[in-house]
């Protein structure tokens, strides 16, 4: 696992309209495999970081919102740019205080390797998981699992 960088980072739109800076290291970053995250990112996954929305600072611009189904049938209400629709955060219901900022729209990704990966039965298949971290072949019950993986692996 990677050296966390000093806090705080930033992050943003492909546009620029929309910027955020994140003051403290996030509680996990999983990779999502459903076709949701295919979709939207174009390719096999995106990147999610579960952060506590108080370490988060909106510093340009506003979020648009909208609510979709996902895969697992729950509604999620997902934050993006209005001007260029970069997807920016979402969300989780019943995880009051906390958010699900994508991490791929970070200035500087090279720390940001996942510690497991959800939705794996969506997964393409030829896509490699490697069978010792923790792994969900749908949505988890709980984020908990990916957490404690991500504590472990920072610990000093």
């Amino acid at each position: 696992m990677g050296k966390l960088p000093r806090f705080p980072v930033e992050g943003g739109c492909q546009c620029g309209a929309v910027r955020y800076s994140l003051k403290s290291a996030p509680l996990a970053i999983y990779a999502c495999h459903c076709k949701d995250c295919q979709r939207f990112s174009g390719t096999t996954h995106s990147l999610s970081m579960v952060v506590q929305e108080a370490t988060v600072d909106l510093t340009t611009g506003t979020l648009v919102a909208f609510n979709k189904a996902a895969d697992s049938g729950r509604v999620v209400r997902m934050l993006g740019c209005p001007e260029c629709g970069t997807k920016i955060w979402n969300e989780p219901a019943g995880n009051t205080g906390m958010l699900i900022i994508k991490a791929g729209n970070l200035n500087d990704i090279s720390w940001a390797q996942p510690i497991g990966n959800i939705w794996t039965a969506s997964k393409a298949p030829w896509v490699l998981i490697d069978p010792s971290v923790p792994n969900f072949p749908g949505q988890p019950p709980s984020r908990q699992p990916l957490i404690d993986a991500w504590a472990a692996a920072h610990a000093t």
